[in-house]
């Protein structure tokens, strides 16, 4: 979410690396964590299952951009805090802004605005299993984008599996019937958003001299104030702050943006970018039984089976062919 995403979200230097091919460069060795890396594995996981939950509670009160701009200021806010207390600095450079601006829009505005518009009209349980379409996509545009990865007839394979499970979640065989497409076509867009931002990364920004917090808090403030300036273009202030709502964009923001960066990164740090992703499979079946349990959405047969394909074709384009 971020995913990953992804990371992640999610990319190499500022997303959640949970597309194919993604690698994170090393970092200098720190202190061993007060918790042990599978309780930091299992709150993240939790944080961002719970972040679909948390945007359809926050559109109750607020416009789809007004959460998506409060989440993002209070995940800044959380990775400013951090900065202070390490000591970070901002990148420096007009080319590094200028490519943090576009990653910004792509892993951050754009699709946390997409996810807030789609759950307007679908449950939260469809916008998580949406998300975790973000590695088929991502395997797709890498074929394409990223000369050094190749196909493999297991990737394919998994490309293809992962797109069937899509259309049994949507109930395909029914033509689509109790599905809003608009809604759905946006949750699966901003599920692309993210590999795009990802492959935009990997092409600019990797090896990078800056920290990943430094950049991550960056690309943080540009798409905060990218919502700064279109919010108020598309939405009217709020003449109430409704409780409820209110602390699920605080939450959205300051848990589901801020500390689970600061958490995927430190994961990645120390158990690598590939056990660290595995977080992404987890996601859908928190984001699901959120929506059942907390929300009362309905399911039916083919919501879980489907999204059980999509989560083995994802796993499947993660593969790589042994040396």
């Amino acid at each position: 979410m971020n995913t990953v995403s992804p990371t992640r979200q999610h990319s190499p230097a500022l997303s959640p690396p949970t597309s194919a091919g993604d690698s994170v460069p090393a970092t200098p060795t720190r202190r061993r964590p007060a918790f042990d890396w599978r309780i930091r594995f299992a709150v993240l996981a939790l944080i961002w299952g719970f972040s679909f939950l948390l945007i359809k509670v926050g559109t109750h009160g607020f416009a789809p951009f007004q959460v998506t701009f409060g989440r993002l200021f209070f995940g800044t806010a959380v990775l400013a805090v951090v900065m202070a207390v390490r000591r970070e600095r901002l990148p420096r450079g007009l080319r590094t802004w200028g490519h943090l601006m576009i990653a910004g829009f792509f892993l951050n505005a754009l699709p946390f605005s997409l996810f807030a518009y789609a759950e307007l009209t679908i449950p939260s349980t469809l916008a998580g299993i949406c998300n975790a379409t973000s590695p088929l996509w991502g395997m797709a545009l890498s074929l394409v984008a990223l000369s050094e990865d190749r196909p493999t007839r297991r990737r394919v394979a998994g490309l293809g599996i992962g797109f069937l499970g899509v259309l049994t979640v949507l109930g395909a065989w029914q033509g689509f019937a109790g599905v809003d497409m608009t809604g759905t076509l946006l949750a699966l867009l901003a599920s692309l958003s993210y590999p795009v931002g990802w492959i935009y990364v990997r092409r600019t920004l990797a090896g990078s001299s800056h920290s990943h917090l430094s950049l991550t808090g960056a690309q943080l403030l540009l798409a905060t104030l990218q919502l700064a300036v279109v919010t108020p273009l598309f939405t009217v202030l709020p003449t109430a702050f409704p409780v409820v709502p209110l602390l699920a964009v605080v939450a959205l923001g300051a848990l589901g943006t801020g500390l689970a960066m600061l958490l995927q990164y430190g994961l990645v740090a120390e158990v690598g970018p590939t056990t660290a992703t595995m977080v992404t499979y987890f996601i859908p079946v928190i984001a699901t039984a959120a929506g059942v349990l907390v929300l009362g959405e309905q399911l039916g047969w083919n919501t879980p089976v489907g999204a059980l394909v999509v989560l083995a074709g994802a796993a499947l384009t993660q593969s790589r062919r042994q040396p």
